[in-house]
């Protein structure tokens, strides 16, 4: 089976540790065929206080030098970015993904929208339901401005909030929101866009079932899978059983990424 964890971070991201060398060292223990490694790039900062419109590319080709030279032929290793709210300044954001080689581009929301203070989700206190709401309709919001782009790949974590609701112990239904996913979702495939499903190192696979039967219904084909691992004892989390849940739902493939375009893998 062609095992692919299609998100992960190295210490080339403001929240991760180790250098990727240690990432492939451990998708090579946990059996996996394909680690793409999808370091930050957000256009907005973590506490919304300003834009972040250029992107430093050196410290990331040194890594990957490293990678290749002691993983490239151990592993296919694509060249991939996890790109926060892209869709706020496309100029920037094309300036940012005109980096030759490329592979893989994860279209991210991390943030509150500006006219809400542009917090990372993640420095939220979720303490009512009410708030939890308010908070999801200002991510979906800013995810139905990027699903028509042209900035990524794959639309990332599309339940991204509900992680840090659970954390404070909020168990927050989505039912309220399913139509506008729909919408999101159709129209990610409508511009030839993907989805991830994100297991959050296996702790996060249940929540997919209504999304992965939305985007189904959308048409959607394109699916990567990502543990989002930022250590390396994460590499992998939750990606088998993933691959167990799409195929329940009746998808016969997952996708990895070539040069911005998916090479599809039968489950």
């Amino acid at each position: 089976m062609y095992l692919a964890d299609s998100h992960t971070h190295s210490r080339c991201s403001p929240d991760g540790f180790v250098p990727m060398p240690e990432m492939a060292a451990a998708a090579e223990k946990a059996g996996l065929s394909c680690l793409t490694i999808t370091d930050h790039c957000d256009l907005l900062a973590l506490d919304g206080s300003h834009r972040i419109l250029s992107y430093d590319w050196s410290p990331v080709l040194l890594e990957r030098k490293a990678l290749l030279d002691q993983f490239g032929d151990k592993l296919s290793l694509p060249f991939g970015l996890e790109f926060g709210m892209g869709h706020l300044d496309p100029e920037a954001a094309h300036r940012v993904l005109s980096q030759p080689g490329i592979d893989f581009v994860i279209g991210s929301i991390h943030n509150h929208q500006e006219k809400n203070g542009g917090t990372d989700f993640f420095y939220g206190t979720y303490t009512s339901e009410a708030y939890c709401h308010e908070t999801l309709d200002d991510y979906f919001g800013s995810m139905e401005a990027l699903a028509p782009t042209d900035v990524y790949d794959v639309l990332g974590h599309v339940i991204y909030p509900l992680r840090y609701m659970e954390r404070d112990g909020l168990h927050i239904s989505l039912n309220a929101h399913l139509p506008r996913i729909r919408s999101i979702l159709r129209t990610a495939v409508e511009h030839g866009h993907g989805m991830e499903v994100n297991t959050f190192l296996g702790r996060t696979l249940a929540p997919w079932r209504e999304i992965l039967a939305l985007y189904k219904e959308a048409g959607g084909e394109i699916i990567t899978v990502g543990s989002d691992a930022h250590r390396p004892e994460g590499v992998g989390g939750g990606i088998p059983e993933a691959y167990d849940l799409l195929r329940d739902m009746g998808f016969r493939y997952i996708a990895t990424y070539e040069a911005r375009v998916p090479q599809f893998h039968k489950l």
